[in-house]
């Protein structure tokens, strides 16, 4: 984020706010997703490890568009590729063929600081365990990627203090993760995610060391926030329920892409405090209806 569009998006957070909420800081008009087309589009993607004759094929032939905005959630039992296809949508690994897209360029082609760059602007990460460094309080924790930018460290510091008050963490600025549940601490990554306002936010089993009512919590956090923000948000996860936040549900088996379904995104209910209500029932929806962002085996 460029340090002007820092201290813009800070001017316009709302002061006078004294409840936390999800919507607590308002976003600028520049912060809206005006791009056309994927921002990631991924052709004939495939991934081998290991060398003849032992080899693994955790991906084969995968096709994938995400459109901006859109949230998408990858399924399948272990080993299906869910995980590599989230970590070549991201850049973290190369295809052993194909390629991945992002706003038309090939990753492939970027220079290693360029990719890197890229993960730390314009995507977000949250992972099943949070990978909050312990040393560190949550709000240096989440001001982490923008001090890595080489931005203020005070205006750093002011900004993930209001990601952490969006997401209803006011005043545990201070504490270390440790001294944090693990829903408080699994919101602390998100806000990390968020912080530096990415255009795509990547999480690999994000509910997974959470219990249910916490899980729900936790997800209906992430779809909001990554809604506010506009961004496309990809979820790796086993969990049908977690599923459900997203628009979309790719499923994986043996490396390939065996179904995709389309649903309706539960309300998230900001007021929300008991014990979460059932997901809606999910048809299955045919490949070939899917529209322009559709993903083809």
């Amino acid at each position: 984020m460029p340090i002007a569009a820092a201290k813009g998006w800070l001017a316009g957070v709302n002061d006078t706010a004294t409840t936390p909420s999800y919507f607590a800081i308002d976003r600028p008009e520049t912060n809206e997703v005006t791009h056309k087309g994927p921002v990631l589009r991924a052709n004939a993607l495939t991934k081998t490890y290991g060398i003849a004759p032992v080899e693994t094929h955790a991906l084969s032939g995968v096709d994938l568009q995400i459109a901006p905005g859109e949230s998408i959630a990858i399924m399948g039992q272990s080993g299906s590729g869910k995980t590599t296809l989230l970590h070549l949508l991201a850049g973290i690994l190369p295809p052993s063929s194909g390629t991945v897209s992002w706003r038309g360029r090939d990753l492939a082609a970027m220079s290693d600081g360029e990719r890197t760059k890229l993960r730390r602007s314009e995507f977000g990460f949250v992972f099943q365990s949070g990978q909050l460094l312990p040393e560190l309080p949550a709000q240096e924790n989440v001001a982490l990627p923008l001090l890595l930018t080489g931005l203020d460290r005070k205006l750093s510091v002011d900004l993930a203090r209001q990601q952490l008050a969006r997401l209803g963490l006011d005043g545990l600025g201070h504490r270390r993760p440790g001294e944090l549940s693990g829903g408080q601490a699994q919101r602390v990554a998100i806000a990390r995610a968020l912080v530096s306002d990415p255009e795509v936010i990547f999480a690999d089993e994000p509910t997974g060391a959470l219990d249910n009512a916490t899980g729900w919590d936790v997800m209906r956090a992430l779809r909001e926030s990554a809604h506010i923000c506009g961004a496309a948000l990809v979820v790796v996860t086993h969990n049908p329920e977690v599923a459900h936040w997203c628009s979309r549900t790719v499923t994986m088996a043996d490396g390939r892409i065996a179904q995709v379904a389309s649903q309706r995104v539960p309300d998230p209910n900001p007021n929300y405090g008991g014990t979460p209500p059932p997901p809606p029932p999910r048809p299955p929806m045919p490949m070939d209806s899917l529209g322009a962002w559709g993903a083809t085996r």
